[in-house]
């Protein structure tokens, strides 16, 4: 088997967002990954780049997988920070699709900068053409990125990928890199309108 194919095959599953942020995680470094799910990523970095990871997950089932998979993590919910780790404890912390439900944003953003060097955080694209569209029609928009009723969303902070690059300056993030999706593929063309999902990788100088 070639290394392309390998390499495909190894990362057979995961979501284009998770490969793009494991790609942008240096081999043998120390990751945190805040909301971390069932530990998809966290297991991956740990076969596949030999990262020593910890997740952070409040979800009981979540927390079983991650389990199983052998990852560790720590039950607790984001609200509460991260006073648990020490500073520059890590070398990447990851907030992946959670960031819009945080209601304490800028705090959380504060904790992994202190936590890490490197942040990654990834949200759904408010700016998302069609959901103008929607507004415009006098409706909130339902997408597959945001796929709840107004009354019943967990997304309770949405953004475009202008108010994040502008929160980010306010807090002293240095952008590094940036990937925008829209079902999974790569958006580089107009990005801000065409995207459904932004990812950035800053570092916290």
């Amino acid at each position: 088997m070639n290394p392309v194919t390998a390499r495909a095959g190894r990362t057979a599953g995961m979501r284009p967002d998770l490969v793009r942020i494991a790609s942008w995680i240096e081999p043998g470094s120390r990751a945190l990954d805040l909301g971390c799910g069932d530990g998809a990523l966290l297991a991956y970095l740990r076969d596949q780049r030999q990262v020593r990871g910890a997740g952070v997950e409040i979800d009981d089932n979540h927390v079983i997988a991650c389990v199983g998979r052998g990852v560790e993590v720590i039950q607790q919910n984001l609200e509460d920070g991260l006073a648990l780790f020490d500073d520059k404890q890590f070398d990447t912390v990851v907030l992946s699709q959670t960031l819009q439900s945080m209601h304490r944003t800028e705090h959380i953003l504060r904790e992994m900068a202190r936590v890490a060097r490197y942040g990654i955080v990834s949200f759904p694209n408010f700016g998302y053409w069609p959901h103008g569209w929607s507004i415009l029609r006098g409706r909130m928009p339902v997408t597959g990125q945001m796929p709840y009723q107004w009354y019943n969303t967990p997304n309770i902070h949405l953004c475009t990928l202008r108010d994040f690059e502008r929160l980010a300056q306010d807090l002293g993030l240095r952008i590094l890199e940036r990937a925008t999706f829209h079902e999974g593929r790569e958006i580089t063309v107009l990005p801000g309108w065409r995207s459904t999902l932004a990812v950035y990788r800053y570092a916290a100088d």
